[in-house]
């Protein structure tokens, strides 16, 4: 990894090949998962977000394009490193493991590929504090920085009762946000994350703040919804407080979302190892589903993006293109190019389907026992929307510019008015 650089002079740092200045007040970048556009303004609309609300008219209000695989981790890598996939390795929540053969999570630090900004800040100076709902994220997030009481810390709602100051920098965490952990498929457990926010920045004052949530109302709720808006009041709420704080807040989203369901109220689904079973014999092909992680209740590990190791990688792309509910079928090369993806971490094949389209490997292998409301997923290109908001006015005109989530460190720090 290429060490960042610091500039003392004009008050800036160098990372992955971006430059960013330090901040002049506490600086809090929210990923809201599975935000789609729509979300916020429903529910300013009902008259639930008058945080919102404001932000929207004297702030800024940007739509940007996520990356593709629109998939957690992939997003909050790229939002934390301010790079693409390509740069920093990780292509999805799950993989097959070139080096090993085997099909594994991506959670391990020892994917990521470059340097997070976090232990860049760190070193020149500033306090930092990651929190996410999942845990599956922590390691990856936290990885580089030098985690202790009053410099940095880094923890999750899900195992906030298992924090020590030793791998965490912090520990009585349920006693300082005064909560106890919440269900892992639960509102409360993006609402800890905001409510320790608050508490961190209130008690410490970091001057580099990220904050990461969990899509399990994104997975359920439409935008506009009773239980939506609801969520989204709350989260209005604790805005607030940080914005009451003098803090700079940006908020993006890791990806959409969209109903992937029938008029029958299923998903949805092409099988795609079930298909090529069929086209070149069983098990010949491996189709992988990197949107698979250990919380699959909301989703039933099915999403718009799939990868396959097979035989004849152009022939079936060819094929696959001519079915109903394939947006994309591209070989690797093509993958890596469109999408700037790791090549080395594809099949050989990517296949996106369509916007109201899931993929799935066997029939027989997915549990949907847990889909309680109607799909909506996520995955694909139609998921790549999201918004990108701050509560201060850009500093110049965007003239144009084409806004990624992976912006949000550089509108924060560089580009609105301080």
């Amino acid at each position: 990894m290429a060490p960042d650089s610091i500039n003392t002079i004009s008050g800036e740092i160098s990372v992955n090949g971006r430059s960013y200045k330090l901040p002049k007040q506490p600086t809090v970048v929210v990923c809201i998962d599975g935000s789609e556009p729509g979300y916020i303004e429903a529910a300013v609309a009902a008259g639930r977000a008058p945080w919102f609300e404001k932000v929207l008219k004297a702030g800024t209000n940007l739509i940007a394009d996520c990356v593709v695989p629109s998939f957690t981790n992939p997003n909050n890598l790229s939002i934390v490193t301010g790079r693409p996939p390509e740069v920093h390795g990780i292509s999805g929540n799950y993989f097959l493991d070139p080096d090993t053969g085997k099909e594994v999570m991506m959670n391990d630090p020892k994917f990521l590929r470059v340097e997070t900004l976090f232990p860049a800040f760190q070193r020149a100076g500033c306090r930092i504090a990651v929190v996410t709902a999942k845990d599956k994220l922590r390691g990856l997030l936290g990885k580089g920085l030098a985690l202790a009481p009053g410099k940095a810390c880094s923890f999750s709602s899900e195992k906030s009762d298992k924090a020590s100051t030793a791998e965490n920098g912090i520990d009585q965490v349920n006693a300082l946000v005064g909560m106890d952990v919440p269900d892992v498929y639960s509102a409360g457990l993006s609402e800890f994350v905001f409510a320790a926010g608050v508490r961190l920045m209130e008690r410490d004052r970091p001057e580099i703040m990220y904050l990461s949530t969990t899509d399990y109302i994104q997975h359920k709720h439409a935008p506009s919804t009773p239980v939506a808006n609801d969520f989204y009041a709350m989260m209005d709420g604790y805005m607030a407080k940080l914005d009451a704080m003098g803090c700079t807040i940006v908020l993006t989203a890791d990806h959409g979302m969209n109903a992937k369901f029938g008029n029958d109220g299923q998903p949805d689904v092409i099988y795609l190892q079930d298909v090529f079973d069929d086209w070149q014999g069983k098990d010949k092909a491996r189709v992988i589903l990197p949107i698979t992680d250990p919380y699959v209740v909301h989703h039933g590990a099915l999403g718009s993006y799939a990868v396959v190791y097979c035989e004849q990688p152009e022939a079936m792309a060819a094929k696959l293109k001519a079915m109903p509910g394939i947006e994309m079928a591209l070989t690797k090369a093509e993958a890596a190019k469109r999408f700037e993806l790791p090549a080395d971490r594809l099949g050989d094949l990517v296949v996106v389907s369509t916007k109201h389209k899931v993929l799935g490997t066997s029939a027989a292998r997915h549990d949907l026992s847990g889909l309680t409301e109607p799909l909506r997923s996520h995955g694909g290109v139609s998921e790549q929307h999201v918004p990108l908001i701050c509560n201060r006015k850009l500093a110049t005109a965007a003239d144009g510019r084409h806004w990624r989530n992976f912006d949000a460190f550089d509108l924060a720090l560089n580009l609105v008015a301080q």
